[in-house]
């Protein structure tokens, strides 16, 4: 009842925020409301995650004439739900004070309780119908808030881009579940878990769902919608599209590819490992050349997604390969990632959000000085910065560590492409850790410390209580997953049971609080004690400098780095921090220019340094795409201005053509 209480609330804020969207409190109370549904529907996930036998299910008759809809909570949809409404509830709280500076609000906040009722529908959905139904609910009501400011040019590419990619992504998800469902047209997931898909139709199925779910979770090369639509968004939106509507994504592709399809071998996983390698090491170079504060924080997400894709592909292949242990393993990792992600970037989103209210800019190039002047919000994005770089004791380096954990295991298999391979994306996951610390150092210090570069970065102050203690919960949170790792991976293993059929503990070796997974002898970590001893170390320290130091005062300048005198442009800007990786990166694989233009001796123009980069994926693959869709599309337009004899002519071909087709089919 808690549920479906909180699921039937949200069409009704809807409509009370289009009834009274001229209204301020009416936005404020849209959202509250949405915070309490969250926080009910987090509850009720967290109730169904584990110990339970019997799932829930409900049948409606509602859906096509001989299909009920069917909806069931079961572990794995419990744990999603978990990942879900706790970023969705953040992001609501945040929203009542950040709604204000909104110039559009009126377009979004109608939109937003059934964006969140669209993405927990699809967790519970039992069925292909309401999945798809409800997938397609999603990604129409996340694309009515990001073009809700049209007025602007790259506003309007950004909704056409992911409009474009989301069609792409059920297009391929459509004929993956009509293949399980064979010609019966049983469209339940309990009967496609024991349909026979045979060799061809579970590779299409495979690689239908890997690329419907993977566009939508922002997968290279399908990931060009992703650092477009993000930071079109408000930032509370974009904090859900990039923190939690990703993970309803790998949420679709988990629940096909090892729940519904089941019979992978172990060369889907090797395969979906290298891309999750690529993805995360592409997402992570383009992240740290960006000025854009969440363009850089939507390449990010990539990253991590990739991150997560890694462990899901090596839990596919140790499962193919009958090591079921392993799987649960990797499987744990992988889903021990996608909640860290929804916590962190949620958090880095929100904090983007309060920078933009604050300053109005998004370019890192006139920020600076923040942490003086957002203490609060310079705390929490400091956390989730370091929680995104994989520092410990924090949530990042926990899932990090067990992915990596898992991938020492991975050489261990009988087939030379893992032996191979394995290593290969060992150091691509390890490249991506190091640069998405160097991304993180350079976004932070930019942003946040040395002097404003802007009048308006002077000038700006803290954001309203919501917001703060929003950015503050979560940034709590990033430092408890990373502290009590093994509570957590314990209640993972609950959604990892049904999949592996094991119930694989990490800490069976040593026990709580020691993270143990491969051997209590060759690799295992504790956040707790680290943390522990962290705090008796500062504390000794404290107690040192008080009792043996001199209690004097003594007032001294701060590193003034080499420039005394109060001028921002002697600082490190954005684009200089990250010119050394431009240079070693980017003149191959982004194809970047530096162009020097300096005047003649006397002229008094000023020189000009320009850089330009080009995006391989998108010249080299959407952009010709684009050209020739267009080009077909102009052809196929003159068919409205036939005359009737050419629709004559036009339908006797067709006619023909069809009978073709019955005849050479009835030849074979």
């Amino acid at each position: 009842m808690l549920i479906a209480g909180a699921l039937l609330s949200l069409p009704l804020l809807a409509l009370f925020a289009v009834l009274v969207g001229r209204r301020d409190v009416g936005h404020s109370i849209t959202y509250a409301g949405c915070f309490v549904a969250s926080i009910a529907l987090l509850a009720g996930g967290l109730t169904y995650l584990g110990g339970h036998d019997a799932s829930p299910r409900l049948v409606l008759p509602l859906g096509l004439p001989w299909l009920k809809a069917h909806f069931r909570i079961d572990n794995l949809s419990a744990l999603f739900m978990l990942m879900i409404n706790l970023g969705a509830a953040a992001a609501s709280a945040f929203a009542v004070g950040y709604s204000q500076h909104l110039p559009q609000r009126r377009r979004v906040t109608p939109f937003f309780p059934l964006f969140l009722l669209a993405m927990n529908l699809v967790l519970m959905a039992d069925d292909a119908f309401i999945f798809l139904v409800s997938w397609e609910f999603m990604s129409l009501a996340s694309w009515l808030m990001v073009v809700s400011d049209h007025t602007e040019e790259e506003n309007r590419k950004a909704g056409n881009v992911y409009l474009i990619m989301a069609a792409f992504g059920t297009f391929c998800l459509l004929p993956a579940f009509g293949l399980m469902a064979g010609p019966g047209g049983d469209f339940t997931f309990d009967a496609m878990r024991i349909k026979d898909l045979g060799l061809m139709g579970g590779f299409l199925v495979a690689l239908l769902a890997i690329m419907g779910a993977g566009s939508k979770a922002g997968l290279v090369p399908l990931h060009a919608w992703l650092p477009l639509a993000h930071p079109a968004a408000p930032s509370h939106v974009s904090a859900l599209m990039s923190g939690v509507m990703t993970k309803v994504a790998l949420y679709g592709m988990i629940r096909i590819l090892l729940d519904l399809h089941g019979t992978l071998s172990w060369h889907w996983g090797a395969g979906l490992m290298l891309v999750g390698g690529i993805t995360a090491v592409m997402g992570v170079l383009y992240a740290v050349l960006q000025d854009d504060l969440k363009t850089l924080l939507a390449y990010s997400t990539v990253e991590n997604i990739g991150v997560a894709v890694i462990g899901l592909g090596l839990a596919i292949a140790f499962k193919g390969d009958g090591q079921t242990e392993l799987a649960a393993l990797a499987l744990v990792a992988s889903l021990y990632h996608m909640a860290n992600h929804s916590v962190f970037k949620t958090l880095l989103f929100l904090g983007a959000g309060a920078v933009i209210s604050a300053t109005g800019h998004r370019s890192l190039t006139v920020l600076g000085g923040l942490l003086k002047r957002m203490p609060w919000t310079g705390t929490a994005f400091l956390v989730g910065a370091a929680a995104i770089s994989a520092l410990p004791p924090l949530n990042g380096f926990v899932s990090e560590w067990l992915i990596l954990q898992s991938l020492f295991k991975g050489p261990a298999m009988p087939h030379w492409a893992m032996k191979f391979g394995v290593p290969v994306v060992g150091a691509f996951l390890a490249l991506a850790a190091a640069l998405a610390a160097t991304c993180f150092v350079r976004a932070y210090g930019i942003a946040f410390l040395g002097r404003p570069r802007s009048t308006d970065a002077a000038q700006a102050t803290e954001v309203s209580f919501g917001m703060r203690w929003s950015m503050v919960v979560l940034a709590v949170l990033c430092v408890v997953l990373g502290v009590i790792p093994v509570t957590v991976t314990d209640a993972l293993s609950h959604a990892v049971q049904p999949l592996t059929g094991v119930q694989f503990a990490v800490s069976a070796d040593l026990g709580w609080p020691w993270l143990s997974p491969v051997s209590a002898t060759r690799g295992a970590y504790s956040g707790t004690i680290l943390v522990m001893f962290g705090l008796a170390l500062f504390a000794i320290a404290i107690f040192t400098v008080h009792r043996l130091g001199t209690q004097a005062i003594r007032r001294a300048d701060p590193w003034d780095c080499g420039h005394p005198e109060d001028i921002p442009q002697t600082q490190y800007t954005s684009q200089s921090f990250a010119q050394p990786l431009r240079r070693a990166f980017g003149h191959t694989i982004f194809q970047a220019r530096e162009t020097v233009v300096m005047p003649e001796p006397g002229d008094d123009a000023p020189a000009t340094h320009k850089v330009t980069m080009f995006d391989p994926i998108w010249s080299g693959l959407y952009a010709p795409l684009g050209r020739v869709i267009g080009w077909i599309a102009d052809h196929v337009n003159r068919l409205q201005y036939l005359t009737v004899r050419g629709y004559l002519l036009m339908m006797f071909l067709t006619l023909v053509f069809m009978l073709l087709v019955v005849a050479v089919r009835q030849q074979l």
